[in-house]
């Protein structure tokens, strides 16, 4: 099976455990989820040099941080179908006293998380600390970071950007997720972000712009030119345009979707719109 056929096979799958766990809890975030599925996929299963098992530390290995961690749903099922933890586990999802929290916490020690996140504007800060330690460690490893465009409405974010910029941070990578929507509704509508790249490379980033943040072999192509393009004084900055809800009909590019779980007939009418691939996790 080629890297293509074995993404092409994870992302339905991976979409179906999204809408599987937010149901289940009656409660989540399926829409930026579904958008930002071929994305994570390919990060994880072609693109990040990681170890067997799970260091805290992330020595002498690529690490990822979620910013946007509302988008929880994925990041699990992406971490369980890469074996850190059971895939039973999922069934889990925002229940009390369980590991797989409604956003990405430590204190209960699941493997993959380093940050608890979901706070927005923080998380470019930690992926800016931990790109920073690599260097001080002449650790040759790579730091990636996914952010929510809404979330750049937060000032946070771009004081960590000109950060990166003046101290070089050129082995961080950090992709923004351009779907224009927003809890409220458009971000243009909301606080209008503009010309993102434009901004990104004003504060002296190297930047990738891609129209189709939903095609496996588009991102696959664009990450591939991101490592390339890192280690070269500056940080990197993939904008990657999604759409919300990406592989359902009814909620693709509807802001409804952000933070509202499909009832019974809405799950039958997604999941019949994703072809189960690799098996549904046990409930």
């Amino acid at each position: 099976m080629t890297d293509i056929e074995k993404l092409k096979q994870l992302v339905p799958q991976i979409k179906r455990d999204i809408l599987r766990m937010v149901h289940g809890a009656a409660s989540g975030h399926p829409g930026g989820s579904l958008g930002c599925t071929e994305f994570m996929t390919t990060l994880y299963f072609n693109i990040m040099n990681t170890k067997s098992g799970f260091d805290m530390a992330g020595k002498e290995e690529d690490i990822f941080f979620l910013s946007n961690g509302h988008i929880a749903p994925l990041w699990y099922s992406v971490l369980a179908r890469k074996g850190f933890f059971p895939l039973k586990e999922l069934s889990t999802f925002r229940r009390l006293n369980t590991r797989l929290q409604g956003h990405p916490t430590t204190a209960e020690g699941l493997p993959g998380i380093r940050i608890a996140s979901g706070s927005l504007g923080q998380g470019l800060s930690v992926a800016l600390g931990a790109a920073l330690a690599k260097k001080m460690n002449d650790d040759h490893h790579l730091v990636f970071s996914l952010h929510g465009d809404g979330e750049c409405e937060e000032g946070q974010i771009w004081e960590a950007a000109m950060a990166a910029a003046h101290y070089k941070a050129d082995n961080l990578i950090s992709t923004f997720d351009r779907n224009g929507l927003q809890i409220d509704g458009s971000t243009e509508e909301v606080f209008g972000l503009g010309d993102l790249s434009a901004k990104l490379r004003a504060f002296g980033w190297l930047v990738i712009e891609t129209e189709k943040g939903n095609d496996v072999l588009e991102m696959l192509h664009v990450l591939h030119e991101a490592k390339q393009k890192a280690f070269h004084e500056k940080p990197v900055a993939i904008v990657m345009h999604t759409m919300m809800g990406a592989g359902v009909d009814f909620m693709e590019n509807k802001h409804h979707w952000h933070g509202v779980a499909p009832d019974d007939e809405e799950l039958a009418l997604a999941l019949h719109q994703l072809t189960e691939t690799l098996g549904d996790y046990p409930v």
